[in-house]
């Protein structure tokens, strides 16, 4: 590698200066962070995850709430069972949902907690059902549809995340809750994230996708959404299938006090550039519109 300039060289450092006062902003303060989509592959994880390993380091406090649609859709195709989706939300039957569960809490969590270890970080995976930390109810689709074991947070037991995160640690959320009924019920991992961050008064939730943000019905990308105008694409079907849940969810974090992105996981320390650096990427939710 070459070396460089002295130029080179201030330019690295007027970066690093470039993020310092959201550095100070930000530090002591609980991020929820969601991966998905394109950040479920293996090299795009690693690099979210390393982002998400430096701002623990220069003092915030990240939480991950993971999902894990496209192993989950894999392992059905394996076992022959069919997928299905009612806007957005994958239908879950009984098999299903053990097929959710061991992806989930099997393989993607211990995943994301050893690359983190490898990254010199401390993690602790753990599902809703731990604690339990997720109560949920049946989720009733509004058309009628049987969405099966698809649920609804009723309730958040915040204590076995802030004790985590008091001991330094990242937790590792899996998308996964208890029912009243002693049940498993697979729960849109966006709002999971969405309500542990209402419920930890999270200073920001970070929605990671393989997209770059939410469009409009010409197809431009919309940098500020507020709600009143997300309502109208959403009522005009502009926004549909997967973003659906994603847009409801930030507008539930939102509403609830917590500043909500949709950022594109494809682009390199997407993460670091819509937190560190006053240009943001993707589409930042709003609950009213911005003078």
């Amino acid at each position: 590698m070459p070396e460089q300039t002295i130029d080179e060289r201030i330019q690295r450092a007027e970066v690093l200066i470039e993020a310092l006062p959201y550095i100070k902003r930000f530090s002591g303060h609980i991020l929820v962070v969601k991966v998905g989509g394109a950040a479920g592959a293996a090299a795009d994880l690693d690099a979210v995850l390393e982002d998400i390993v430096l701002l623990r380091f220069v003092g915030m406090r990240p939480v991950i709430v993971h999902g894990g649609g496209a192993e989950i859709s894999a392992w059905q195709e394996r076992m022959g069972i069919e997928t299905k989706f009612v806007n957005g939300l994958r239908v879950t039957d009984a098999p299903t949902m053990e097929i959710a569960k061991m992806v989930l809490t099997g393989k993607i969590g211990p995943d994301i907690v050893a690359r983190i270890h490898t990254l010199g970080a401390g993690a602790i995976g753990l599902s809703g059902e731990d604690g339990p930390t997720l109560l949920v109810k049946p989720r009733a689709d509004a058309g009628g549809a049987d969405l099966g074991f698809v649920g609804d947070v009723a309730q958040v037991n915040a204590e076995p995340l802030l004790a985590i995160l008091d001991q330094g640690r990242i937790p590792v959320m899996a998308s996964i809750g208890l029912g009243y009924d002693g049940q498993a019920y697979n729960v849109n991992a966006d709002t999971v994230a969405a309500e542990l961050a209402i419920a930890l008064h999270a200073t920001k939730l970070i929605l990671m996708t393989d997209v770059d943000g939410v469009r409009d019905a010409a197809g431009d990308l919309i940098s500020e959404l507020d709600a009143t105008r997300a309502h109208e694409l959403l009522s005009a079907g502009v926004i549909r299938d997967g973003m659906i849940p994603k847009v409801a969810a930030g507008l539930r974090a939102t509403d609830g006090g917590c500043a909500t992105h949709i950022i594109d996981a494809r682009v390199p320390h997407a993460l670091l550039l819509e937190l560190l650096t006053e240009r943001g990427v993707g589409t930042m939710l709003t609950r009213t519109a911005q003078p």
